[in-house]
């Protein structure tokens, strides 16, 4: 890599890496908030206290910082996934961990369903060019199948169930009943956020999960 241009030559490479992860971080933010449309370069580089060449500099265009943005995305969640150690319980409690880390890990990182939605209006442009997100993502379809798999020899799941289908499934449980919450408590009357409704959320995932793949 180039030597950045004297006004924005940075003394150490740990501060280069500080600064590419502050970039990030605040880029993420910015992208989380306003979509890759109305995020500004400006507002990130001010949100990140770095000079705005920089960003240019280690991350290219504003595409490109955005690609980066969804690949740490994914990469936070999938690291995040592999600390439940579903290889290494039994293949109900497994299941039940997923879900409950799915539901609650979305809970608290909303950024990661706004990411998203912003990704989806631009059809996976980024993504699809991306060399990193279909391996970065077979880890977690071998874990589950290994899952899935167990539970079949133990004679507690049905065979032939995709983990790829059943991830998406449980994804979009978790992920439909978010991002549409205000829509859905106002056609509904119910306040879809309260405690107590969040509560019976996850029990009913749940249930409906291993409802489907218990013998």
């Amino acid at each position: 890599m180039k030597a950045p241009p004297p006004e924005v030559a940075e003394p150490r490479s740990r501060d280069a890496d500080r600064s590419q992860l502050a970039i990030l971080d605040s880029a993420r933010d910015e992208f989380a908030q306003r979509g890759l449309a109305g995020a500004r370069m400006d507002s990130i580089a001010e949100r990140a206290g770095l000079n705005k060449r920089l960003i240019y500099y280690y991350f290219g265009s504003k595409d490109d910082l955005f690609l980066a943005v969804l690949e740490r995305t994914y990469a936070d969640i999938r690291d995040a996934e592999q600390q439940l150690h579903l290889d290494e319980v039994e293949p109900v409690e497994a299941i039940r961990r997923l879900v409950s880390f799915t539901w609650h890990y979305y809970l608290d990182h909303p950024e990661f369903i706004t990411l998203l939605n912003s990704e989806n209006l631009h059809r996976a442009a980024h993504l699809k060019r991306s060399e990193r997100i279909q391996d970065m993502n077979s880890p977690l379809v071998q874990l589950l199948d290994g899952v899935l798999e167990r539970g079949r020899r133990d004679k507690l799941f049905r065979a032939g169930i995709d983990p790829v289908q059943l991830y998406i499934s449980i994804a979009a449980l978790c992920y439909f009943y978010l991002s549409n919450n205000d829509t859905l408590s106002a056609i509904f009357g119910r306040n879809l956020r309260a405690p107590k409704a969040m509560a019976q959320r996850l029990s009913h995932m749940t249930d409906l999960v291993l409802g489907y793949v218990l013998h």
